[in-house]
């Protein structure tokens, strides 16, 4: 989720030899549109976004890409795709501030994070104005100090390469709410930058039109 690079929709001609099928077949440039319903966060309620970036994260069993979208007033939301049994879901993240983070949070509950053995409990303590739908009222964590690499390139062809060199390495932290839904994450990298993420889990279909660019 680094290195987000603003730009604005540009009036490429599409390209008719290509056709969406699936998520997951989004490539830099291709656009979607999110459904409308009023269970979305107002970011993503039936707005039209586009690709600009396709990044991979990689763990020790997994690797999977993370799409950049950027809508037209180029707020940067993060996707990647989960499939629990068959039932496929749109995760949508988007980066918080510090600021925020100690708005809806005791910082004292938040340091836990980092200090218990996925045990730690955090409660919304704050006002939701800027971020509803996007949160819930408490969280468990279900990850700690998970080694993860990220690396700006797309591996869904190919697997990332061996020489960890090539991938920068991070520290992942993640909570999720009761049903599952709705999470926090939260990353720290080698030079001490940490970023949090507010998360929401909705079903495949609320992303309801794709095109190619």
């Amino acid at each position: 989720m680094k290195n987000v690079i603003k730009g604005l929709f540009s009036r490429d001609k599409k390209d008719t030899s290509r056709q969406l099928n699936h998520p997951n077949q989004l490539q830099m440039g291709d656009m979607l549109k999110l459904d409308d319903s009023f269970l979305l966060p107002a970011v993503l309620r039936g707005q039209t976004f586009k690709v600009s970036e396709v990044n991979t994260y990689q763990f020790e069993y997994e690797h999977y890409p993370e799409w950049v979208l950027k809508n037209e007033r180029g707020d940067a939301v993060f996707l990647t795709l989960d499939d629990d049994d068959g039932e496929e879901f749109a995760n949508f993240a988007i980066k918080i501030q510090r600021a925020d983070v100690e708005s809806l949070f005791d910082m004292d509950e938040f340091a836990e994070i980092f200090e218990e053995e996925e045990g730690a409990a955090l409660n919304l303590q704050g006002e939701r104005e800027g971020f509803d739908k996007w949160l819930d009222s408490k969280y468990h964590q279900i990850s700690q100090a998970n080694r993860g690499y990220f690396y700006s390139v797309d591996y869904r062809d190919s697997a990332p390469p061996d020489d960890e060199e090539y991938g920068e390495p991070f520290d992942l932290f993640e909570l999720e709410s009761d049903d599952g839904m709705k999470g926090v994450g939260v990353e720290v990298w080698p030079d001490g930058e940490t970023d949090v993420f507010l998360s929401i889990s909705r079903p495949l279909g609320d992303i309801r039109e794709l095109w190619p660019k």
